[in-house]
Parts: structure tokens; C-alpha cells; sequence
């Protein structure tokens, strides 16, 4: 058994820089996984940072000095952030109350759809499956209260975060910005001279991580836009609300486009019943979904390395379960990470024995 774990050991970690990563992603790891509600900031800094990088260069290469193409990529920000916060915020929120208001209607008109079923379909469902549901149904519902009402009560701490979140991130934002090659220095001081692996490696996943990053966020503006724009044609209520769902849904692929399909059929049949309206906007979100999926991310991610998709629901599940809403914005680049640094590895070869 020595014999085995010595030999495995010489054939993975025989190279001094191959030790080396894997100290360094292991110290990363534990830091994200120890600090990471305390670095939350900063991470949120990192990414809006990676985000406008792209363009800081583009201007750059537009002969922009580089102080001028910071400061007008930080004002186009801060006046976006002005816009999510004067106007769409209060949208939101006005028809999340709403939302909240007229769910005891909704249940109620639900109930008496569901109750007649049992007349209609005798041989599939029975009145006590109907009630059965209607109760569960009303646990949730009043779980969803109890959660509302703990959140009213305990706004304010989360309000003192947001005011912190609202200070700190666009300060770190820019400074991530303006001293990004400083930045960029003083941690290549730290790293060892020889360091050709790390090197190769830090450098694939620069690319990757960015281009997922901003392809990811262009794929939840582009998504959460139209269809904001279809929901408000066809006229159905809390448009900006659902919008913003799908928006967000792209993060986690296959299962949240099928999970945020739930409350739009939901609030949909409710507002207009089985009518040809129902059809009509349940056919716009399908033609919107199919588009995300065979157009818009082939179109976004073309140069992205390509995942299984069970590795991607693994990592979604792994790396969501240990750092909520990050882990799984960042699970297909976390993955990828773990696929670059498996391909990059050094191996050695095992001596095999010549046969006598």
C-alpha cells in the first residue's frame, strides 16, 4: 500500500512547481471558504472590476490615456448604479408588495380550480390528493409570510450592509481599476521566480474567467430585457419582477430556466385563465428561451472551454452549497479551473520493469 501511495505521489507531485500550485490553490480556497462573507466586498469589486476591464482597454487601444478611459468607464458605471437605484429598484419593489398583497386571491382562485378537478378527472385525481395539496400549499404560503415578517423586522442590520456594500464596492471598484498593474506586481512578488506552470495556468483562466464573466452578465441583461419587453407588451402584471428572474435564472444552467418557468405559468394562468393569451406568452417565453440557449450562448461563449453538462450540475451543487449565490455565478469557471490545472498538471511517467 506504501508502495503504491509513494509511487502516485512521485508521479503527481515529483515537480517543485506542481507542489507549489497546489499550495497556492489550496490557500486560496481555504481563505475564500473562511473569509468569504467578510470578503464579500471585495469580490463584488473584483467582479464589476473584471467586468469594465474589457472596455478600459478598448479605449486604451483608441490611444485614451489610461487615467481619462478609467475615469469615464467609472462615471458610466456609477451613473448606471444611479439609474438600478432611482428607478428600477422601486419597480421592483413596488410590485414584489404587490405580489405579496394579492397572494391570498391567487391561492383562493387556485383552490377552486384545483377543486374541481376531482369532477372533471375522477379516475386521476381524488379529493383527498386536491386537499392534500391545498394544505401543503398553505404551509408554504404562510412560511412565506413568517419569512416576510422576520425580514421586515430585521431590515435594518441588512440595511446598514447595503449602505456598506453601496460606500465600499464602487471605492474598490475603481482603485481595482486604476492600480490594476500594481496590483498585478505586488502579487507576482510573492510568487516564485520559476513559474512557468502557474504562469500558463493563471493566464488560461484569465481569459476564461473574464470572458464567462462578461459574457454571463451581457446573457442576463440581454434575457432579463426582452423579456421585460415582451411581458410588458402582452400586458402581464409584475413584468419586472418575472424579468428580473429570468435575468438571474441564466446563472444556473438547465435548472433555472425550468425552475423560473414555474411562477411565470403560475402568475400568468391566474391573470388570464386558459385563454389565447396564456398561449401567446407562454409561446414569446418559449421562443425567448430557445433563443438564449441555441443562439445567444453559442454566440457569447464560442471560445469557452467546454464542459459535460453533468460536470456543470456538479459543479453548481458543489460550489453553490458552499458559497450560495458566488459559487454559482462562479461554478463553470471554478470547474474550469479544475480542468485547466488537471490538463496543465506535470506527470511523470512510471518506470515500468523490463520483462525478462
Amino acid at each position: 500500500m506504501f508502495k503504491v501511495l509513494r509511487d502516485w505521489i512521485q508521479r503527481y507531485f515529483s515537480d517543485e512547481e506542481a507542489v507549489v500550485l497546489a499550495v497556492l490553490l489550496f490557500l486560496a480556497f481555504t481563505a475564500v471558504l473562511t473569509l468569504g462573507g467578510m470578503l464579500a466586498p471585495v469580490l463584488a469589486g473584483m467582479v464589476l472590476a473584471y467586468l469594465m476591464q474589457g472596455l478600459v482597454s478598448t479605449l486604451e487601444r483608441l490611444h485614451l490615456p489610461g487615467a481619462a478611459a478609467v475615469g469615464l468607464v467609472f462615471a458610466l458605471f456609477m451613473g448606471m448604479l444611479l439609474l438600478f437605484l432611482v428607478v428600477v429598484l422601486p419597480l421592483l419593489w413596488h410590485q414584489l408588495i404587490t405580489l405579496f398583497n394579492e397572494l391570498p386571491g391567487m391561492l383562493a382562485k387556485w383552490q377552486s380550480l384545483l377543486l374541481l378537478l376531482p369532477k372533471r378527472y375522477p379516475h386521476l385525481v381524488s379529493d383527498e390528493q386536491v386537499l392534500q395539496a391545498i394544505e401543503v400549499a398553505r404551509g408554504e404560503i404562510g412560511k412565506f409570510g413568517q419569512w416576510a415578517l422576520t425580514f421586515s423586522l430585521s431590515s435594518l442590520p441588512l440595511l446598514v450592509n447595503i449602505m456598506i456594500y453601496l460606500v465600499l464596492v464602487p471605492i474598490l471598484v475603481f482603485f481595482f481599476l486604476k492600480d490594476r498593474a500594481m496590483i498585478g506586481q505586488w502579487v507576482r512578488g510573492y510568487l516564485p521566480r520559476e513559474r512557468a506552470l502557474i504562469t500558463r495556468v493563471a493566464e488560461e483562466m484569465n481569459r476564461q474567467i473574464a470572458n464567462y464573466i462578461r459574457g454571463k452578465v451581457m446573457e442576463m441583461v440581454i434575457c432579463g430585457g426582452v423579456t421585460y419587453i415582451g411581458f410588458v407588451a402582452l400586458g402581464l402584471n409584475y413584468a419586472a419582477l418575472l424579468a428580473l428572474l429570468v435575468g438571474v435564472s441564466v446563472v444556473v444552467p438547465y435548472v433555472g430556466a425550468v425552475v423560473v418557468t414555474v411562477p411565470v405559468l403560475l402568475i400568468a394562468l391566474f391573470q388570464w385563465g386558459w385563454s389565447d393569451q396564456f398561449i401567446y406568452l407562454m409561446a414569446v417565453y418559449g421562443i425567448i428561451q430557445v433563443l438564449d440557449g441555441n443562439v445567444l450562448v453559442p454566440l457569447l461563449f464560442s471560445g469557452a472551454v467546454n464542459l459535460h453538462p453533468v460536470a456543470i450540475i456538479c459543479a453548481v451543487l458543489l460550489f453553490g452549497g458552499l458559497w450560495g449565490f458566488w459559487g454559482v455565478f462562479f461554478a463553470i469557471p471554478l470547474a474550469t479551473l479544475f480542468k485547466a490545472v488537471l490538463d496543465a498538471w506535470p506527470r511523470k511517467e512510471p518506470i515500468v520493469a523490463p520483462l525478462l
